[in-house]
């Protein structure tokens, strides 16, 4: 049995995956969200270490993934630790207070700060037109917020 098609699936879903994950990161400043990201990039890689060792007909994956479930597990219970003694300390979950936890002697980090835009002058992206658009009812609508 051919198992190519089936281990290029488990492989694209797992950088799928840890793509999000990455993003997630690198995007986000809430440290729950943060945490979250770095999780799923774990479940990417761990799906994408399966894959490999049913490909290869071995159970080497599969036990590296109960090592990085452990791993992750060890890792959640710190994370908690410390995004409670955030919680406690600063009362909000942004990253940026993390800042304040510095050790002595050492220079604060000064991040530019992001000017403020209108979010009505987002230029935000446009489908174009195909077929004939369709009548609504504005009634069934009106429970919706416009975007």
């Amino acid at each position: 049995m051919n198992e190519v098609p089936l281990l290029q699936n488990y492989l694209v879903t797992s950088s799928l995956l840890f793509g999000i994950g990455l993003l997630g990161f690198m995007v986000r400043r809430n440290m729950i969200v943060m945490f979250l990201s770095v999780e799923m990039m774990l479940q990417g890689i761990s799906l994408s270490f399966a894959a490999w060792g049913r490909f290869h007909g071995n159970w080497d994956g599969q036990i590296m993934v109960l090592f990085i479930i452990a791993v992750a597990g060890c890792e959640a219970a710190i994370a908690l630790a410390l995004i409670l003694v955030l919680v406690q300390r600063s009362q909000t979950l942004d990253v940026a207070h993390w800042q304040q936890l510095h050790e002595d002697g050492q220079s604060r980090f000064n991040e530019p700060s992001v000017p403020a835009t209108d979010p009505s002058r987002i230029p935000w992206p446009q489908l174009t037109p195909a077929g004939i658009e369709p009548e609504t009812d504005p009634e069934a609508e009106s429970h919706r917020k416009r975007i």
